[in-house]
């Protein structure tokens, strides 16, 4: 009996892992684009950059992100994307975010989490450390182009081992 129980455990952990692994490589190659799988879950298109080479998404909303080089794009603020960026996706939000960053007043702050109201209203929201910052959605509904280069030649990209709890406000 007991053999028998390790032998159907085994076996769920195999579909499980299956099942895990092919959504993973039907979303980089024949399944959605990750732009078409963000509105699914009441978020812009335009939070990430054109330069999306793959992604994976587990049945948990766990997903994992590769850019085809680092970049930056200026929003209302200068954001940069690191060569992977990693969450956790749910229907209106993306938390555990890493590999996104924000410039405010010369310094780099991570971008934690990301949220839409519910229902749906103009504004997004981000969360940096304790502090949340609404802004217009408007500037995120497009898909923009990510440069490689920062906008301003004197802005340095983020120092992720130099994180700051708390964005600086006006």
């Amino acid at each position: 009996m007991a053999s028998l129980n390790v032998k159907l455990l085994f076996l769920h952990f195999f579909i499980f892992y299956c099942f895990t692994f092919t959504i993973a490589a039907s979303s980089s190659t024949n399944g959605p684009t990750v732009y078409q799988v963000f509105p699914k879950f009441g978020l812009p298109t335009g939070l990430l950059p054109n330069s999306v080479k793959s992604y994976s998404l587990s049945p948990d909303g766990e997903f994992v992100i590769e850019m085809e080089y680092p970049c930056f794009i200026r929003f209302e603020y200068l954001v940069y994307y690191e060569t992977k960026i990693t969450g956790k996706l749910k229907y209106g939000s993306i938390s555990d975010l890493k590999g996104i960053q924000v410039q405010r007043f010369l310094l780099w702050f991570d971008v934690d989490v990301i949220r839409v109201d519910l229902p749906l209203s103009d504004s997004i929201y981000f969360q940096i450390g304790m502090i949340n910052k609404r802004l217009e959605i408007n500037q995120f509904k497009t898909v923009h182009t990510c440069t490689r280069k920062e906008l301003a030649s004197s802005i340095q990209p983020p120092n992720p081992k130099g994180d700051i709890e708390m964005l600086i406000t006006e």
